[in-house]
């Protein structure tokens, strides 16, 4: 018990200063620049200028909203534009596909601007993850049939608020994303340590050392992938900050296996955006097949640059 005790401590102790100290700054921050920029029309204004590009891998132009939301904001803000979507009866289930699956394979925010902290390759991560989006919409729509075009409709009017209380609304709302994760940070931490204590991961290690080590990337790394894929992107982004502080990560390994990790596609991110409606829960199998295959082009690429 008291060997319990002491693992929930440790634990507890390590979410909070991982909230504190590198997550609170970076998303108050972060979310303040961006938050105000959404609600003048910025964001807004840039997807339009994306958006004759991104219409030929049948992605709509709100589509190119999400996507700049989940790479700039956090790997939740892009529901807003997904929300608009589901409500409104003009965007066909491929332009919802399309937009579903590239949104999922990019890197969210609420991860990426964390790890740049610890060594994570901003631009190599950001052009990864357009490759493996665009790659994504295009497969899937190999499996959702086109249908006939219609006209979206856009009420969005610039909000008449000052730059001052959009940047303090920001902060807030950064704060709200550090405060909602430190329960998941806190039970990530605390169930690697206890497969830490029980040797499990020791085990895992050990079986994936001789793939790891012909790949060049250290054998310990197999724990953030777990992590990842059990408890969602922030678990891991936790995990990865920890293990680099501590020495057993090193920045070349978080590189190249960024292109696999860092991304909503897992139980947690899934069941996140399934929340959103009927219209995407009826395309998530072909955007699912989608997703995986670009998370894998995003991998192919981070580790071949990195290696």
């Amino acid at each position: 018990m008291e060997t319990f005790i002491s693992l929930i401590l440790d634990s507890g102790k390590s979410a909070v200063n991982l909230a504190l100290y590198i997550l609170l700054p970076i998303m108050v921050i972060m979310m303040a620049i961006m938050h105000t920029l959404e609600e003048k029309g910025f964001l807004r204004k840039i997807a339009h200028i994306f958006s004759p590009f991104l219409s030929i891998f049948g992605i709509p132009g709100i589509g190119a909203f999400a996507i700049l939301q989940i790479l700039l904001i956090s790997f939740a803000a892009p529901i807003a534009t997904f929300k608009i979507m589901q409500d409104n009866n003009s965007y066909t289930d491929r332009e919802i596909a399309a937009t579903f699956a590239a949104t999922i394979v990019m890197s969210q925010a609420n991860a990426t601007m964390p790890l740049i902290a610890v060594g994570l390759n901003l631009p190599v991560t950001i052009i990864s993850s357009l490759i493996g989006g665009i790659a994504a919409s295009l497969i899937v729509g190999l499996f959702v049939k086109k249908t006939a075009h219609k006209i979206h409709t856009d009420n969005f009017f610039p909000s008449a608020k000052r730059i001052l209380p959009l940047l303090f609304e920001g902060g807030e709302k950064g704060v709200l994303v550090v405060y909602k994760s430190l329960p998941a940070l806190t039970i990530a931490i605390f169930f690697v340590n206890i497969l830490k204590k029980l040797h499990v991961l020791t085990l895992i290690e050990q079986i994936a050392a001789p793939l790891f080590n012909i790949a060049g990337i250290s054998s310990i790394s197999v724990i953030p992938i777990i992590t990842k894929f059990l408890a969602g992107g922030t678990a891991m982004m936790a995990v990865v900050i920890d293990m680099i502080e501590k020495g057993l990560m090193t920045q070349k390994d978080l590189n190249m296996l960024a292109g696999f990790m860092i991304n909503p596609i897992d139980p947690v991110g899934i069941m996140v955006f399934l929340s959103v409606g009927l219209k995407f829960q009826k395309v998530l199998k072909p955007v699912l097949i989608a997703s995986i295959i670009g998370m894998i082009i995003r991998g192919i690429i981070h580790f071949v640059y990195f290696y």
